[in-house]
């Protein structure tokens, strides 16, 4: 299994697994394929572009003609989809691009995988999926999926045909549920580097409600090596739970980040709660552990000092990516709440 097909390795996590592989598996040749959404960006793969064994591909997903050709062309062995819409603001204000990208993408690859005889097939999904808990407990791999945005309810509906295709048409797969990724290159649409960079520019950070939703959070060098372990060790037909074991409020993650920045909490602002807003994740990650030998390698204190200092130094990636079209979004999203 030496040739991989790598969907989404422009975006944040999937462009963070890229540079994984080619910096310490050099004899793996990476097939790239990215959309370039606002999302996927080239500048997260600067330094790795032009590495022999890395092939980068503008495509989408969804057309499964450029998908059985790459198959063939490279001899894919094996695909693993970080491909997708992610967001779930987002999914709420446009619903039906998480299910083009999500739903109708993933079965595009799912097809393309049996036709083309594909060893093994990982799907890259989200805790999300299981629902919300309440102040105890945490998601196992039994735990029912009830999904309770738009986004989720994409992400769950994959996860099944995923199952399907295994159970019908003997395709090997795993499907991987990690906690809240945060990081390097992440756009700043998400929470922590939405906060880092209003706090840098001293402008108010927007925390939904009484800021005490509780996620874990995980760093993504770390989700990067788990997803490569279930890749390389992970069972047949298995569900694997990805957690950092870092449970935290998000009145906690902000607080830390302007302690950092040495920036007030006079900037914090509490705005209008979105719709359905789930109030708890925790992730039970003894099953990777055990079988696969993973965990996590930093703490959350330490791995979001190197965040907040990774995009302190990498200012001019982070003013790019603010510019034009997220200006707009910004402002529709917490204008007037």
């Amino acid at each position: 299994m030496k040739n991989l097909l790598v969907t989404g390795g422009a975006g944040f996590i999937g462009s963070n697994f890229v540079r994984m592989v080619l910096a310490e598996y050099t004899d793996y040749l990476v097939v790239n394929l990215d959309k370039l959404t606002y999302a996927g960006n080239l500048k997260n793969l600067d330094g790795f572009l032009d590495y022999p064994n890395h092939k980068f591909v503008k495509g989408d997903i969804c057309d499964g003609k450029l998908i059985e050709k790459l198959i063939d062309q490279y001899k894919i062995d094996c695909l693993i989809n970080f491909a997708a819409e992610s967001h779930v603001d987002r999914s709420i204000i446009a619903p039906k691009d998480f299910i083009d990208t999500n739903v109708t993408g993933t079965l595009t690859l799912l097809q393309a995988a049996v036709d083309r005889k594909i060893k093994k097939f990982v799907q890259i999904s989200t805790d999300e999926v299981y629902g919300a808990l309440g102040a105890e407990g945490k998601f196992t791999e039994q735990t029912p999926l009830s999904p309770n945005s738009p986004y989720s309810a994409s992400k769950a509906s994959a996860d099944h045909l995923v199952g399907a295709f295994g159970h019908t048409f003997g395709l090997k797969y795993n499907i991987t549920r990690c906690s809240n990724n945060y990081g390097q290159f992440q756009f700043p649409e998400k929470m922590i580097p939405l906060m880092i960079n209003n706090a840098l520019n001293d402008k108010e950070l927007p925390i939904y409600g009484d800021g005490l939703y509780i996620r874990d959070w995980l760093y993504v060098y770390d989700h990067c090596a788990a997803v490569w372990k279930v890749l390389i060790e992970g069972k047949k037909n298995q569900v694997y739970n990805i957690g950092g074991c870092n449970e935290k409020t998000n009145l906690e993650v902000v607080r830390i980040i302007l302690d950092r920045l040495g920036k007030p909490e006079s900037l914090i602002k509490h705005v209008k709660d979105r719709p359905g807003h789930d109030r708890r994740y925790a992730i039970d990650a003894s099953k990777i552990m055990n079988e696969l030998g993973w965990k996590p390698s930093v703490t959350f204190e330490e791995g979001i000092v190197e965040t907040i200092d990774w995009y302190l130094n990498n200012k001019t990636w982070l003013d790019n990516v603010v510019s034009g079209d997220y200006k707009k979004y910004y402002e529709q999203m917490y204008k007037g709440r």
